[in-house]
Formats: C-alpha cells, sequence, structure tokens
C-alpha cells in the first residue's frame, strides 16, 4: 500500500531535496487515526480580524469565537501601521496573552519594509507573518526570515505556491518556517503529497491556506494525512478554517470544539449542491440575472 501511494508522486527535480526511498521510511499509526477520529485537527480562524472592521465588530466577533473555544487567531494586516499596531493590541487584549496570534499582510510590503513592519508589531508576539512579500521571492522570504528570527517569529507562505519545486527551493533556502498548502493551487493531490514529504523531511510544520470557496472541505483530507502518516506530529500545526459559505457543499465540513473533524463521507469533499450551482452558474443563475 505504502510503495503504491508514493508511486503516486512524481520525484523528478526533487531527488536534491526528498528521494523515493526517505518517503517511503513514513510510516502510518492506527493510534493517531483513533485521535483523530475523537478530537479532530486543531483549526485557527480568520474569520475575527478582516482589515477594515470596526472595533465593536472586531471585540463581538472574538468574544464569540473565545466562547466557541477558538485559541488560535489570524489578523490582516499591512494597510497602516499605526491602524495595525491598533488593532493587534485590541485583538491581543481580547485573546489574552496566552492564546496564538498569527498576522498576514497578504503580499503587501518590500523585503526592507516587511521586516520594518513587523518588527514594529512584535510586542504582540505574533507566532507568524504571513505572506509578507512577493509570493516568488524566495530568497526575499529567506531574508525576512532570517531577520524575523531574533524576534521568534516565523514567515509563513506558500498558498500561492503552483509547483513542488518552487516549495522545494524554500524549504532548502529556509525561506519559510511553516508551509501553507493550498489543496488547489497546487494542483492535485499528488503534488500535495509531495510537498508534505519535503515539509517532513525538512522538519518545517504545514498549515494549510485554507480560506477560499470549498478550500477547507478540499484541505481536510490533505491535513489528517498528513498527522496520520507524514508527519506524526501536531506541534505548531493547524489548519485555516474560514466560516463562509460551506452551505453550498454536499459534505460541509465539521468544525467541533475548534477542531477539524474527519469527514465521514466518501470522496474529496468538493461536491457542491445543485441548486447552489444552478443559482450562482454564470451568466444563467439567479444571482447573475439580478444583476443584469
Amino acid at each position: 500500500m505504502k510503495q503504491k501511494l508514493i508511486s503516486c508522486i512524481d520525484f523528478r527535480y526533487i531527488t536534491d531535496a526528498l528521494t523515493e526511498e526517505e518517503a517511503l521510511a513514513q510510516t502510518g499509526k492506527q493510534q493517531r487515526v483513533d485521535q483523530m477520529l475523537k478530537e479532530g485537527y486543531p483549526a485557527y480562524t480568520t474569520s475575527c480580524a478582516w482589515l477594515g472592521y470596526s472595533d465593536q465588530l472586531l471585540k463581538q466577533l472574538c468574544t464569540d469565537a473565545l466562547n466557541d473555544g477558538w485559541t488560535k487567531f489570524k489578523v490582516k494586516v499591512g494597510a497602516d501601521l499605526k491602524d495595525d499596531i491598533r488593532r493587534c493590541s485590541l485583538i491581543r487584549q481580547m485573546i489574552g496573552p496566552h492564546n496564538t496570534l498569527m498576522i498576514d499582510a497578504n503580499q503587501r510590503w518590500d523585503v526592507g519594509e516587511a521586516i520594518t513592519w513587523v518588527t514594529r508589531l512584535a510586542e504582540y508576539k505574533p507566532l507568524w507573518i504571513e505572506e509578507p512579500t512577493s509570493p516568488d521571492d524566495i530568497l526575499g522570504h529567506a531574508a525576512i526570515s532570517k531577520a524575523l528570527a531574533p524576534l521568534g517569529i516565523g514567515v509563513a507562505t506558500g498558498e500561492q505556491c503552483h509547483n513542488r519545486v518552487m516549495f522545494k527551493q524554500f524549504l532548502q533556502a529556509s525561506a519559510l518556517q511553516f508551509v501553507q498548502i493550498d489543496s488547489c493551487r497546487l494542483g492535485s493531490v499528488n503534488e500535495n503529497l509531495a510537498v508534505l514529504l519535503m515539509a517532513h523531511k525538512f522538519k518545517v510544520p504545514v498549515c494549510p491556506h485554507a480560506g477560499g470557496v470549498g478550500l477547507c472541505e478540499l484541505v481536510q483530507h490533505l491535513i489528517l494525512f498528513d498527522y496520520i502518516s507524514v508527519s506524526a506530529s501536531l506541534d505548531n500545526r493547524m489548519c485555516e478554517f474560514v466560516d463562509h459559505l460551506h452551505q453550498h457543499f454536499r459534505s460541509p465540513v465539521v468544525i467541533q470544539n475548534a477542531h477539524y473533524m474527519p469527514p465521514k463521507d466518501p470522496g474529496y469533499s468538493c461536491e457542491m449542491l445543485e441548486s447552489s450551482v444552478q443559482t450562482h452558474q454564470y451568466p444563467q443563475g439567479q444571482v447573475w440575472k439580478k444583476l443584469q
């Protein structure tokens, strides 16, 4: 079974980082399967702190999330430094000193600007800065990673990486401390498997991107595989969750106590309800007709 699984991965161009023999050395454990079925995989929320939210809304969303068991929160930053300082201070006060805070700039800065800006936000103890600069700039991410390491802040990126070779170079250059695979951007389960295995070899945790339509449904299978059959670790590992549009899927993701619960339905959880498809299909769908 392991040999058949590994045969799905194209090792061309990445054998200087991971060989087929190294991949075959990974083993799975039934106890981890049982753990996931009982507890689920840890998640973090991005829904509380989008740019443009009022302070009142930030406070309300954080309060609701804390009451629902969330302990890991991501804040969008990069538009205005003074506003970021104020918002990060507010969120840190709301969630307390022991819960986890991450920040995400969505490719906003040049390299030097990223280092300066994140250094100003270091007092709020973010675990990572996500997408600080161009997603194609591997050496730029390496420079940012090196500069922020003394502050205890890692760099997270990868949602825009479209193949295993880019991830190989990010890992070889120590340019990221959190691998953010995207179940659709990489183009196949096979390509994602290669990245999971490389990340394990380089001892870099995988924290997938799951902010778009259906990405939470799609990525849950990959994170479960990573824990059960590859990494065997939950240290600094979590999967993004955004609470919108799940109602359009036949097998929507199930979140309990801020954890992804393993899907019970067969398949890859990406099939949409026919009613949603018809309503939103362009240009015949009712949603589009209203705009005409």
